[in-house]
């Protein structure tokens, strides 16, 4: 499960600086800032998306599904936001949350999901 864990850690890592190298800006070039957005992106898609999303769902079933869009891109900017060295405008946080999602398909049919049976 750990290890599971620190695999998307890495994956949404690497994910987030190549969206705020493409769409955005990050003022720094060491690897530990980068893994601390990658933890915090990772901790906001896991605990708070699920209410946002949640919270939209008239919406999202309104447009077909293409509100989601704002919500990944509300991810991806709060996540920003909360970071002091990142920066990134409206449309690069759209962009960020649309490789973001694609990145996070590319993991979820990669890595097994957890089962407790795997004890």
């Amino acid at each position: 499960m750990i290890a599971r864990f620190i695999v998307r850690w890495i994956i949404n890592s690497f994910g987030m600086w190549l969206c705020l190298t493409l769409f955005g800006e990050l003022t720094t070039s060491y690897i530990l800032p980068v893994l601390l957005i990658g933890l915090v992106f990772s901790l906001i898609n896991s605990v708070i998306k699920p209410f946002v999303t949640l919270l939209a769902l008239p919406f999202i079933l309104l447009t077909l599904g293409l509100f989601t869009l704002i919500v990944n891109a509300s991810m991806v900017g709060l996540t920003v936001w909360l970071i002091p060295w990142a920066k990134i405008g409206f449309l690069g946080a759209v962009l960020s949350g649309i490789l973001m999602s694609f990145i996070n398909y590319l993991a979820n049919i990669t890595i097994k999901p957890y089962n407790v049976s795997d004890e």
